[in-house]
């Protein structure tokens, strides 16, 4: 015979001090959890959404990085008459020869410095990043000593206002512009003219960390590996742009998903203590109750799954609080370091139904291990010794 699941929601409400202490531990583990993780999913997607499938990012073949890449003027001219690429209005090739590095620059925050990515960018990079668009000031001239900053740039380092003069290298450079890149990873940046910035750092104007090229459509990115790869004078590799920038998301993804994981790890451990207290207690205390049960003819199969039923129910209520206290964290923007560029990155938390739904689980598997044990003591108590009891 089946026990009223009714029963086990009275049980909850009439010990609801002890449930508390459960559900509140619950909580926080699942609110840790799923913090973590969209930390580590807000991080990959502003990666990610750097790249386009209709670019390709070209750079030293073994480079795992634009910070280790390097190419020569001579390697753009060769790559800019390859086939596969897009030209733009005017017939010019959509290729982007672009120098980046980084510069201290202080955090609104906190006031000490941060890496700040800057990048010396050609004057078509807007047609080739279609997704950046200028929403405060104008372009940079090229020729000039002149910057664009990212929407977060502007937002989160301190100087990096519109009209305003900053110190980056040995040049003063005048802000007359801020863009906003979507979410990705270039709305941290300082843009400006590529053959200004590298020699502004010490860098000979002849040398570029990567190039970007704005392909004819997706497919032909095939076309251009051909090419390159035939070509003798060239020792590069051609790679999809969002497929390199997935792919420099995933060291500090793997870090903070780890470390989460072994927080949330340790922090279930305890959950776990506590369900299983106050399930042990729900069973001292309710040894009348069932071994009435048994008597009345429900088995001990019954009255596992009646317990099960209990502790799932309180760690389903730990699992939704701590869902529902991490929502306000959802587009909250933080900060880190790109492990690969060592460069700072603003990004937002990332909550997603999947992450929500994973909590929920995560709490419930918390709920059966702690209530398994102490569900098969109630199972196994001695019918006649308990109804002396009464």
């Amino acid at each position: 015979m089946a026990i009223p699941v009714i029963y086990n929601f009275r049980s909850v409400k009439a010990r609801w001090s002890s449930a508390i202490v459960a559900v509140v531990g619950i909580a926080g583990t699942v609110g840790v959890f799923v913090a973590m993780l969209s930390l580590a999913r807000g991080f990959k997607a502003t990666l990610v959404s750097s790249g386009s499938e209709d670019n390709a990012i070209i750079m030293r073949a073994g480079a795992t990085s634009e910070m280790t890449g390097g190419v020569t003027i001579d390697t753009v001219k060769i790559i800019q008459d390859k086939p596969g690429i897009a030209r733009g209005a005017d017939g010019s090739p959509l290729v982007t020869a672009e120098v980046v590095l980084v510069a201290p620059i202080p955090l609104i925050s906190t006031g000490t410095d941060a890496n700040v990515e800057i990048r010396g960018v050609s004057k078509n990079v807007l047609e080739i990043r279609k997704n950046i668009r200028i929403v405060e000031g104008r372009m940079f001239t090229p020729g000039l000593n002149e910057i664009v900053v990212g929407k977060n740039a502007n937002a989160s380092y301190a100087g990096l206002t519109l009209g305003n003069t900053i110190s980056l290298g040995s040049v003063n450079w005048k802000i007359v512009g801020i863009f906003d890149a979507g979410g990705s990873s270039f709305d941290s940046d300082v843009w400006g003219d590529a053959h200004l910035i590298g020699p502004a750092f010490n860098r000979p104007d002849i040398y570029f960390q990567s190039i970007t090229v704005h392909l004819t459509s997706a497919s032909a990115l095939q076309q251009l590996k051909d090419a390159a790869t035939a070509d003798p004078r060239l020792n590069v590799d051609v790679t999809r742009e969002i497929d390199y920038y997935s792919k420099q998301s995933n060291r500090l993804t793997k870090l903070i998903t780890v470390l989460g994981g072994l927080v949330a790890g340790v922090m279930a451990i305890g959950a776990v203590f506590g369900a299983l207290n106050t399930m042990y207690s729900a069973v001292a205390e309710r040894g009348r109750e069932i071994a009435t049960m048994r008597a009345l003819g429900f088995g001990g199969p019954s009255v596992v799954f009646s317990f099960v039923i209990e502790a799932l129910l309180i760690a389903f209520v730990g699992g939704l609080v701590g869902c529902i206290a991490v929502l306000p964290l959802n587009g909250l923007t933080t900060g880190a370091m790109n492990l690969q560029t060592f460069s700072h990155v603003a990004f937002a938390f990332r909550i997603t139904t999947e992450l929500l739904v994973r909590g929920i689980v995560f709490a419930l598997v918390m709920g059966l291990v702690g209530g398994f044990l102490p569900a098969v003591r109630a199972a196994s108590m001695p019918v006649a010794s308990a109804l002396r009891e009464l």
